[in-house]
């Protein structure tokens, strides 16, 4: 990979790795990233002489409307055998707007099209253009989050306090499991059904309790997942919105954790599940656990309206066809008042609380909804958190048949960040360091600057395998559930399986956005997929230099603005090192990863020779940065 010295606010003088076009280089458009409406973006191509160019035009196609053509300005001579044409371009309005460029020369119309690395190649067709993304000038996100570290909760699983443990009122029909840190029940039961049903008891006070615990790996937001009455141990299937599940305590010990949360500078936000409530709910009822009919009991219910039957009662639309979990109507007005309006759910616990909302699958929301929930939290607490679950590049997601505007300024703050999780461990299991660069600049280049720095970097969750298992396990190759669960690594995929942590969690916490830690990452806990990677936190038996570890990135975290909101820079892409640099707010960092098994060198850039390494194993000597095998750099200016 060429050296990218001009990228992203540093212009490179006299160099002569000149491309025909990169979107990435300010030297051919300024300013990098997405921009606010109206403002001048300037455009520049440089054009060997040898094409004779005659005339070159900026084309741009706003999403979903006809494309536009702007004429370029011939500007000058880059030496003896290249020219510039540049011209400046303004969005009117929120939105994508791609864009491409197209050349007459003698041999006809020419274009240049986009290659992965964001550079251009011509061609005789137009195709694989560049993206440009508009956002509202009044668009802000909270600025509490940024610069801080995340930590996501299972609530059944990470702790249990004997003062928060239920006298009454517990359903008979869950099993309570006495044996904590034995594997999670994964097989179906005589009806051949998987019910979740099993119960480690975590509950609210258990999490109370270890806040000083999370203080010390520098943590400032938790992340629960559901806490909600619900008859599942993982509570994706609400069955009372207004209540805090019985295991897990009530709405008092809800308020005294982020009351005693935020005394240590820590905020709390919850898990929403919107698109899709339990059929085990007093709203549909079906199995007649509360009182008064729900949907399933009759079409009289006030609830009926919420769901969509196709034959009522036992044809009905299921989240993913899951008869578990009948899917609501969010656009129903009563639905859509109980959860958004002025005594409406969202408010409710904003109040009771909570910082914010993690909003699960909120690509199945409609956009009417995500307006109304963001004027909702942000008019109840102006600094609330709307974070939402997406999975693709959330910038270009498509759902509903038509193109999202999450990210304009109209509906989410941020979003979880699977493309970063994706390009971590892909890089670390061998695939090319180029391509996780050209992951995050693309990221870096698509996302409004307020939502880059709130991203919810995680390389694991309650969807995902462990970290851990992912790096030095085998894959599951869709395997199934008995093979999983007789998996553990081998001490030496464990030993390896460490090593691929503290790089993984190295990149993590030193890319845009905020570093979440999946409760038990830190310790080394192993497990595939669900119910294996919810098992519970190994309180005694963590593995304490890892843990160290993670609390000497959060330092880090505390003393660099830069990680803040600043720039990303790439400085080596090379067959096994990711080298980059952060920069802004008066402060740098630079963060160097050698995945390989052997030892590497490279030249560091002036800004940066002659210094220590604040954190990792590999060192500087002169004017090079030498990585030892499966070692890390962090560098602090």
């Amino acid at each position: 990979m060429r050296h990218p010295a001009a990228k992203l606010g540093v212009s490179q003088q006299g160099g002569t790795d000149l491309e025909l076009f990169d979107s990435h280089d300010i030297r051919y458009r300024s300013p990098f990233g997405a921009v606010t409406t109206g403002t001048s973006v300037f455009f520049r191509v440089c054009l060997p002489r040898s094409w004779q160019c005659s005339g070159c035009r900026l084309r741009i196609c706003p999403d979903g409307m006809p494309e536009e053509r702007y004429s370029m300005f011939w500007a000058g001579m880059e030496g003896e055998d290249r020219e510039w044409w540049d011209c400046h371009y303004a969005p009117a309005a929120p939105g994508l707007f791609f864009y491409g460029f197209e050349l007459d020369t003698p041999g006809g119309i020419s274009h240049l099209r986009r290659r992965p690395d964001s550079t251009a190649y011509a061609a005789s067709t137009a195709g694989d253009l560049w993206q440009l993304t508009a956002y509202d000038k009044d668009f802000h996100t909270p600025d509490w989050l940024a610069g801080g570290v995340m930590y996501q909760i299972f609530p059944d699983r990470f702790a249990r306090s004997m003062s928060g443990i239920p006298q009454q009122d517990i359903p008979e029909d869950r099993l309570l499991r006495e044996d904590w840190g034995e594997q999670p029940g994964y097989r179906p039961d005589s009806l051949g059904k998987i019910r979740n049903n099993d119960y480690f008891q975590g509950n609210l006070k258990g999490i109370e309790e270890r806040l000083d615990r999370l203080k010390e790996l520098g943590v400032t937001c938790l992340y629960l997942n559901p806490i909600f009455e619900a008859h599942s141990n993982h509570r994706y299937d609400t069955a009372d919105y207004q209540t805090v599940d019985p295991l897990l305590g009530t709405e008092e010990d809800f308020r005294s954790l982020t009351r005693t949360a935020s005394r240590l500078g820590i905020r709390v936000i919850l898990d929403g599940v919107f698109s899709h409530t339990g059929a085990d709910s007093r709203y549909f009822n079906r199995e007649g656990r509360y009182p008064g009919a729900g949907a399933y009991n009759s079409p009289a219910s006030p609830y009926f309206p919420w769901y969509t039957f196709r034959r009522w009662p036992d044809d009905y639309a299921g989240w993913w066809g899951f008869d578990t979990l009948p899917e609501v109507n969010e656009t129903n007005p009563d639905f859509t008042n109980f959860i958004l309006g002025p005594g409406g759910i969202v408010r409710r616990w904003l109040k009771a609380g909570a910082a914010g909302w993690r909003l699960d699958v909120a690509d199945e929301l409609p956009d009417p909804f995500l307006n109304s929930l963001r004027k909702a939290a942000k008019e109840e607490k102006s600094d609330a958190l709307i974070l939402g679950e997406v999975w693709e590049d959330a910038s270009t997601k498509q759902s509903y048949g038509h193109r999202r505007r999450y990210l304009l300024g109209e509906q989410l703050d941020s979003v979880m960040n699977y493309p970063f999780r994706e390009a971590i461990l892909t890089y670390l299991r061998g695939g090319p360091a180029a391509n996780f660069v050209h992951t995050v600049m693309d990221i870096a280049e698509h996302y409004p600057p307020q939502v880059l720095r709130l991203l919810m970097n995680h390389i694991g969750t309650h969807d995902t395998e462990r970290a851990i298992t992912a790096l030095a396990g085998e894959p599951d190759g869709g395997r199934d559930r008995e093979w999983q669960a007789a998996q553990s690594l081998s001490p030496s995929q464990r030993q390896r399986g460490l090593a691929l942590m503290r790089l993984a969690s190295a990149l993590q916490y030193c890319l845009p956005g905020v570093p979440c830690i999946y409760y038990g990452d830190e310790a080394g806990m192993e497990g595939y997929k669900d119910p294996f990677n919810r098992g519970c936190y190994p309180w005694g038996q963590e593995d304490q230099a890892l843990l160290s570890w993670y609390r000497r990135l959060g330092q880090v975290r505390r003393v660099c603005p830069a990680l803040k909101e600043g720039g990303i820079r790439p400085i080596s892409a090379g067959s096994d090192v990711v080298c980059f640099e952060r920069f802004g707010n008066g402060a740098s960092l630079l963060c160097a990863v050698n995945r390989s098994e052997e030892e590497r060198r490279f030249s560091l850039p002036d800004a940066w020779a002659f210094r220590t390494v604040n954190l990792g194993g590999g060192r500087v000597e002169n004017d090079w940065l030498v990585l030892p095998p499966l070692e890390c750099a962090i560098l602090l200016a």
